[in-house]
């Protein structure tokens, strides 16, 4: 069975976003945070979004201005397979991206039990 890995960015009081949808503060332009990032895209894992969230990433990290800010991470989030799970979604353009409709909970334990890298669920 694959690990299953969750990368999770929230406030200490339980928000991702604040009150306008704004997630800036979860994205810090130092050189720490940009090494922990390129590696964690780099892993080469399977990564496992909901709709909201894939909505989010796939606006930004296919851009011309992804590729300026974090070209490592980038290329990483590009190349990595992802797989969303979506109940109103009727295509995912965003490369390598599968769409799941239906249950969630086999979709996700169904990759999980594949021979292959870990799954990570991004939130």
């Amino acid at each position: 069975m694959r690990k299953l890995v969750v990368f999770n960015n929230v406030t200490l009081d339980g928000y991702f976003t604040d009150a306008r949808g704004d997630m800036r503060w979860a994205h810090n332009d130092d050189a720490e945070w940009t090494a922990f990032a390129a590696e964690n895209a780099s892993g080469g894992g399977v990564l496992l979004l909901g709709r909201i969230t894939y909505d989010l990433m796939a606006s930004y990290w296919p851009t011309p201005a992804a590729r300026a800010n974090a070209p490592a991470v980038a290329e990483g989030m590009n190349r990595m397979q992802k797989v969303v799970f979506s109940r109103t979604m009727d295509k995912a353009s965003w490369q390598n991206t599968t769409l799941v409709k239906g249950d969630n909970v086999y979709g996700i334990g169904r990759r999980l039990v594949m021979e292959g890298v870990a799954v990570e669920v991004s939130t």
